[in-house]
């Protein structure tokens, strides 16, 4: 059983034969399914795309206030704009009242979305491809967004296929569940603290991502990122050179009937001592199935005679309510 989140190179993956394919996802599932989080390497992002939208991110975050808020979420069930500081609570979503998280974000979704395909906005498609909102500056931060948003869609292809061979499903399994997701790129930054945090006050509460897998790039900073391990302890998760941070949410676990599950994570403050050091920027990118996606248990993770663990849902459905449940404050109508 791994307790400690292991860090494995996938770049054999690309144009690798199906050897050293399912060789790679039987490492994938072994970490997702002792403790649910890895890091890989070999990911083929380009890191200057990543070095230059940081950087980018970074202007953002440094604007006065009434810029960032020139593009507000415009409401609580919309996955776009600007989220001030405690704004959220991602704590909420399991069920405990806790105060607004101590970080601030920009959000985006889909990128190229066809501008009249009844699918992306007919009333079936809710909000889950409303239009981003793009602050004025920095100017290169819209197309760095939408290249990195393009990048990271790739990724998550590679992702899901070495998930469906660890899983014994086809390679492809998840591909037409996949090809219009409503993910979302959030980059969230988290400040140098100013103040004492409030009782129970955390960078990021204690919770579970809502879809099928995140991928994130974070930095080594104090008060980073732990994750809650089979024998009920909290462990850091490395930040290796140019890796990602994976791990899968609660719409993987559904698929899975629970055998793998999506593990309760948080982002804690640093020490007093090192606070002023602590300024740290993620880049956290959500892959969410396509919204008509059905979500239930998939073949071969039922045992004979066994029932469900989880009632059907629909990707759309299951991520729409958890959002709203994290809100702290009401924005603009």
């Amino acid at each position: 059983m791994l307790l400690e989140v292991p860090v494995l190179d996938i770049a054999a993956f690309e144009g690798g034969d199906s050897t050293i394919k399912r060789r790679l996802a039987q490492e994938v599932g072994r970490a997702i399914n002792d403790i649910g989080f890895l890091v890989i390497t070999g990911h083929g992002v380009d890191p200057g795309l990543i070095a230059r939208v940081q950087a980018a991110s970074n202007a953002f975050f440094d604007l006065p206030m009434a810029e960032k808020m020139a593009v507000l979420r415009p409401a609580h069930d919309v996955t776009r704009g600007y989220i001030p500081l405690e704004a959220e609570s991602v704590g909420r979503s399991q069920g405990v009242d806790v105060p607004g998280d101590l970080n601030e974000s920009l959000m985006i979704g889909p990128v190229d979305v066809p501008p009249d395909a009844p699918y992306f906005h007919g009333p079936q498609a809710g909000k889950h491809f409303h239009p981003n909102l793009w602050p004025a500056a920095p100017a290169e931060l819209q197309p760095l967004y939408e290249a990195y948003f393009r990048a990271m869609g790739r990724l998550a292809e590679d992702l899901m296929a070495l998930f469906a061979l660890a899983l014994d499903l086809p390679e492809d399994f998840f591909a037409d569940k996949i090809d219009r997701h409503i993910s979302r790129l959030r980059v969230r930054n988290y400040p140098a603290p100013q103040a004492p945090p409030k009782p129970g006050q955390l960078r990021a509460g204690a919770h579970c991502d809502y879809g099928s897998l995140t991928i994130l790039r974070a930095e080594d900073k104090p008060g980073g990122l732990q994750v809650m391990n089979k024998a009920a302890r909290w462990v850091d998760v490395p930040v290796a050179p140019d890796s990602y941070i994976i791990n899968i949410g609660e719409l993987m676990a559904r698929w899975t009937n629970g055998r793998w599950a999506a593990n309760l994570h948080r982002v804690v403050n640093p020490p007093a001592d090192q606070a002023a050091a602590s300024r740290r920027l993620s880049l956290v990118f959500f892959h969410n199935p396509n919204y008509d996606t059905p979500v239930s248990a998939l073949p071969g993770t039922l045992a004979d005679g066994e029932s469900p663990r989880f009632a059907p849902t629909t990707s759309g459905e299951h991520l729409r309510a958890q959002f709203v449940k994290t809100q702290v404050t009401e924005t603009a109508a």
